[in-house]
């Protein structure tokens, strides 16, 4: 299927704020009456858990760009809401590590 049938000739979501690690999470309570196979399949993909745009544009077999457009179609007809990925914890200074790892040399 050409992306542009999927996307309905829209090239661009209706927001930009997707990035490959966004996540996206499905709202149960919402029907799935009248959604095209495309966007009834995201949603059966995101009931199970929340998945990244990465993931659901594989899942789908569709380019990222076309998946971006229909998540933004699914989040502005409150299906799906998004989230930015919990950032990784800082590391620890080097300097700390080091001087950790030197206390424990010394007490063998």
């Amino acid at each position: 299927m050409r992306p542009y049938v999927v996307t309905d000739g829209r090239a661009y979501p209706t927001r930009n704020t997707f990035d490959l690690v966004t996540l996206v999470m499905a709202h149960p309570d919402r029907p799935l009456t009248g959604l095209s196979p495309e966007k009834r399949r995201v949603m059966e993909l995101c009931l199970g858990g929340a998945l990244s745009v990465a993931e659901v544009s594989g899942y789908l077999e569709l380019p990222v760009s076309v998946t971006k457009v229909l998540l933004g179609d699914l989040v502005d007809s409150g299906h799906v809401s998004t989230r930015s990925p919990i950032p990784a914890a800082d590391l620890p200074d080097t300097q700390l590590l080091q001087e950790v790892l030197d206390g424990l040399r010394a007490r063998l």
